[in-house]
């Protein structure tokens, strides 16, 4: 029996790929098109027919927009074809040993779709108690976002407990920031200090996430405030945005300190490379202070994930870890929520709710 269903795709008018090339060219919800389809769900051996509950849109989207993305474990999007990301749902009908029908599943590379035909070695089995029956949590504070932030700091900002360290986070209110600055001040940093777009974005971060302090870059001088929330300077940066906050935030770092080079938002509507190109002031703040500055890639560390999710998944029930999300309902607001995160209007976790 074929099924009625709805697919996202990048619109191939009036925006042809061409024009995201350039430099500072900004997604418009336009970039995407939705389109009715009907599902004939006539499975093959190893194949499941899912129905999608969350999808997500995150920064790295940005890169797959371009004819090459910079990375060579993400394939670019193509026009007039269904875009893919992280998305959970359910099983309804399975031709695969490895699924049952209603089993909760999970993929990196989930069809911005309604329903779905998958194959079963693309899909993971989720216990929906390890996020306490939160499923859009499987792609955000239980999922690669937050081994992301967990793995990044553990691997690569080196925290000690008892050893006076402060933390700072750029795009602290994003998905990954929000967790990764949370995971510092649990892991031992005596002052975790966010760096966000808003005074709303600020608040949630000290009223609900506990850092020590917050600054608004729109309105605030950042080296300024940097100085007066870090008075011992800075020995940690996780890195979620690059450009100009980040150069004034290695110009306050210590000696020996450690930049986690997790994402460069700022610069993806830009024609550079990833990492950009450092400044030559930055570049000798890092060699005369001893900074280590590492790109983190966090499915470099997929051996340690299991641990990881178990861990974050403790942390988020006992409540010290605290999960923030910004809903959007229906799969026709992809695109409006896509482009909003890309411009910081999401507070936590940008999360689409499909169906329920």
């Amino acid at each position: 029996m074929p099924f009625g269903g709805q697919a996202l795709g990048l619109s191939g008018t009036p925006w042809p790929v061409r024009i995201l090339h350039g430099e500072n060219e900004v997604p418009v919800p336009e970039n995407f098109r939705l389109e009715e389809s009907t599902l004939v769900p006539d499975l093959k051996d190893g194949e499941v027919l899912v129905q999608t509950l969350y999808l997500s849109v995150d920064p790295y989207m940005r890169c797959r927009m371009n004819e090459h993305s910079g990375a060579d474990y993400l394939t670019p999007w193509q026009l007039s074809e269904c875009v893919d990301g992280g998305g959970v749902g359910v099983v309804e009908s399975s031709c695969c040993s490895t699924f049952a029908e209603r089993d909760v599943v999970t993929s990196f590379t989930w069809p911005w779709q309604t329903r779905a035909v998958l194959k079963g070695n693309s899909l993971q089995k989720v216990d929906p108690t390890l996020v306490g029956g939160h499923l859009s949590y499987i792609l955000g504070a239980v999922g690669m976002t937050g081994l992301t932030a967990l793995l990044g700091v553990r691997e690569k900002g080196h925290v000690t407990k008892g050893a006076n360290q402060t933390m700072v986070v750029s795009g602290a209110a994003g998905a990954c920031g929000s967790i990764a600055g949370q995971i510092g001040r649990l892991d031992g940093c005596v002052r975790v200090v966010g760096i966000c777009g808003s005074d709303e974005k600020c608040r949630a971060l000290v009223d609900d996430l506990g850092f020590s302090a917050a600054i608004n870059y729109r309105q605030e001088d950042v080296a300024t405030r940097l100085k007066g929330c870090c008075p011992d300077g800075v020995d940690v940066y996780f890195d979620n945005v690059g450009g100009a906050i980040s150069d004034t935030v290695i110009a306050q770092m210590n000696s020996s300190g450690r930049v986690i080079l997790c994402g460069q938002i700022s610069q993806y509507n830009k024609d550079v490379p990833y990492p950009p190109p450092l400044s030559e002031e930055t570049q000798e703040n890092l060699q005369r202070k001893s900074i280590t500055r590492e790109r983190f890639m966090v499915l470099n560390y997929m051996s340690k994930a299991d641990a990881a999710l178990y861990e974050l998944s403790q942390f988020v029930k006992s409540g010290q870890l605290k999960v923030l999300e910004t809903v959007v309902n229906g799969i026709e607001n992809m695109g409006d929520a896509f482009c909003s995160m890309m411009k910081g209007g999401n507070i936590g976790k940008q999360i689409i709710k499909i169906s329920e």
